[in-house]
């Protein structure tokens, strides 16, 4: 932390763990789509293959220092970044997201 090249190594770091972890996981389809955002990832896998459990299990003991947080869809919703995420029937719905922190205040 703090160095300039911290963010560097970190994202080689990560695309490690892609490498050696994830792809298995998208080739043999328990992982439908795997999108990463500096370090916020959205999977949305088959449950007929895996499930939650068995990823954030797998993905914690990568590496123990590596702190890994699921946040699990709720009602069919999960906020992503600054979206929300909604699924329906034969459909995804995005709409803004703003955390309960958010004053509203134009810059």
């Amino acid at each position: 932390m703090g160095s300039p090249v911290s963010g560097t190594l970190a994202e080689l770091y990560l695309q490690h763990i892609e490498e050696l972890y994830v792809r298995h996981w998208i080739e043999s389809k328990e992982i439908i789509y795997y999108k990463k955002c500096v370090d916020d990832i959205i999977i949305i896998f088959n449950h007929n293959k895996t499930n939650e459990t068995a990823i954030t299990s797998i993905m914690k003991n990568i590496n123990e220092p590596l702190e890994f947080k699921a946040t699990m869809e709720v009602n069919k919703s999960i906020n992503y970044l600054d979206l929300t995420i909604s699924r329906n029937i034969n459909k995804i719905e995005l709409s803004i997201y703003r955390k309960p922190t958010n004053a509203n205040i134009a810059v």
